[in-house]
């Protein structure tokens, strides 16, 4: 009788199946499953039944892509520093998904086309960025109740990313960098590379977190919502004491012609990077090189945890992949090593060989 009376609040629209049901105010709604199985669309008619009866249930809210787009990045902007990336990948699933269309009826099957469609545009990583970005939408507006179920792309699987390795730079490429880049994208790329900070970290320092005196930054990480210290070598000092000269406001950083902190940087960074003739470098490699040489010169893996400012170890060990000068040398002590047994096993068999052997008993005198 159950499983009848479920049947009647169930339909099929397209591919997909429907419940029909009331509230507890008798109000009529009707809700994709996202799914094209059935026994799905009973469960979930039961469920609403059970959340009416106990007076949990919250009636879905039509809500357009667009408008959970804005809601987002109101979000974005007052919580992320990278907002403007943020922005700019919504700008593609809004192409794609279609700006009026109601949020409850994007369906996994609607994400894995995106996902495919975008992977013959660009790499599978970045990819993975942007439906990590639509994942984030949705668990959001899970929260504010403006979406009911699951969040679609739970069933939509990423890309797999294989790390081939850390893009560093090289000495040689540095001074290529430097010498094909502006003033400040100079000053800030040093500043970086001495640091071991990551760009939003940079752009958001203010002078409250510098301490000239004792040599030391006091930076707070968004992603680990900790404070930690940061000494200050020769050449971030310098960087610092030439921009002190022209300060105007809280920042350490900022644009000389609007008086207000650097937003993105990316632009000038990669104009730097085509004329010095550079592939693969982004400004986060530069906390990368950072890391590498560090590491390269003996530094502890621990010390350098803590500069960069990871949760775990096991974070930081990922650096250690890019040090292959210093695995040759490792690997070149060795040389040599062999040699040595081959001449110690040779002298101890000579040794034995003069000896006098020892005859075998025979049977008999082994008895007499």
């Amino acid at each position: 009788m159950g499983r009848k009376e479920a049947a009647l609040g169930i339909f099929k629209r397209g591919q997909k199946y429907w419940i029909d049901y009331y509230d507890s105010q008798r109000n009529r709604i009707q809700e994709s499953t996202h799914s094209s199985n059935k026994r799905d669309a009973e469960d979930l008619l039961a469920l609403r039944k059970a959340e009416i009866i106990r007076g949990t249930f919250k009636r879905p809210v039509k809500i357009t892509f667009g408008e959970l787009g804005t809601k987002y990045m109101e979000y974005a902007k007052g919580n992320k520093r990278s907002w403007l990336r943020d922005e700019q990948m919504l700008a593609r699933l809004v192409a794609f998904l279609g700006r009026e269309r109601q949020v409850r009826e994007i369906y996994p099957a609607d994400i894995e086309g995106f996902k495919l469609a975008r992977k013959k545009e660009v790499s599978g990583s970045t990819v993975n960025r942007e439906l990590a970005l639509l994942k984030r939408m949705f668990n959001l507006a899970i929260d504010w109740d403006l979406c009911l179920g699951t969040n679609p792309v739970r069933k939509v699987k990423f890309f797999q990313e294989i790390n081939l390795g850390f893009r560093v730079l090289t000495g040689e490429e540095e001074r290529k960098f430097l010498a094909s880049a502006t003033p400040y994208i100079q000053d800030i790329a040093v500043f970086a590379l001495n640091t071991g900070l990551r760009i939003g970290e940079i752009l958001a320092l203010t002078w409250e977190q510098v301490e000239l005196e004792k040599n030391v930054l006091n930076v707070f990480a968004h992603k680990t919502h900790k404070v930690r210290q940061v000494p200050l070598n020769a050449e971030a000092q310098r960087v610092l004491e030439f921009w002190a000269l022209g300060r105007k406001n809280q920042f350490v950083f900022y644009n000389h012609e609007t008086g207000k902190p650097f937003v993105d940087l990316k632009a000038g960074f990669a104009l730097a990077c085509r004329k010095a003739g550079l592939k693969g470098v982004t400004w986060h490699k530069l906390r990368h090189t950072f890391a590498s040489r560090l590491l390269d010169r003996g530094v502890d893996i621990v010390t350098v945890q803590q500069l960069l400012g990871h949760s775990t170890v096991t974070v930081t060990m990922r650096y250690t992949h890019t040090n292959l000068d210093s695995k040759r040398n490792a690997v070149a002590k060795l040389e040599g090593f062999g040699d040595s047994l081959v001449t110690s096993c040779t002298k101890m068999q000579q040794s034995k060989s003069k000896l006098s052997p020892i005859a075998p008993l025979s049977a008999a005198s082994s008895y007499n």
